[in-house]
C-alpha cells in the first residue's frame, strides 16, 4: 500500500511547477500606511511601541524597559547627528557667501583699475546720459 501513495506522490511532484520569485514582496500595507504618514510597521512608533506595558495601581509609571530605553538612545543620537549636520551645511554656506562677496569686491576693483574714458569720449558718454 505505501508503494503507490509513494509513486503517486512522486508523480505529482513532477507535474507540479513551482514558480520562484527573486523579487522582495512588500509587506501587507506598508504603502498604504506611507500614503497615510504612518510608520511602514505597527511597531516602529506610537502608543504601542512608546507607551508603558503596565503601570503600579497607585498610579506611578513603570520603569522603562530596555526595548524603549534602546529606542530612546536611538533618538537621541539621530537628533545630535542632525543638529551636527545642520550646523555644517550653516558654516558651508556662509563660507560660500564670504567667498560671492570677495569675488564681488575683486571684480569692482578690477574695474575700478580700468582706464577712464578722457576727451572726446568723456563728453559723448555724459551727453548719452
Amino acid at each position: 500500500m505505501a508503494a503507490p501513495v509513494r509513486a503517486l506522490c512522486c508523480t505529482v511532484w513532477r507535474q507540479s511547477s513551482r514558480q520562484l520569485s527573486s523579487t522582495c514582496s512588500l509587506q501587507g500595507g506598508q504603502s498604504w500606511r506611507k500614503d497615510h504618514g504612518l510608520p511602514r510597521s505597527g511597531s516602529e512608533y506610537g502608543p504601542l511601541t512608546d507607551l508603558p506595558d503596565w503601570s503600579f495601581a497607585d498610579g506611578r509609571p513603570a520603569p522603562p524597559m530596555k526595548g524603549m530605553l534602546r529606542r530612546r538612545q536611538e533618538r537621541e543620537a539621530l537628533a545630535r547627528r542632525i543638529v551636527m549636520l545642520n550646523s555644517e551645511v550653516d558654516k558651508g554656506i556662509e563660507s560660500w557667501q564670504a567667498q560671492e562677496e570677495k569675488t564681488k569686491r575683486m571684480e569692482e576693483h578690477q574695474r575700478s583699475l580700468l582706464l577712464k574714458p578722457k576727451g572726446r569720449l568723456l563728453m559723448k558718454k555724459k551727453s548719452q546720459t
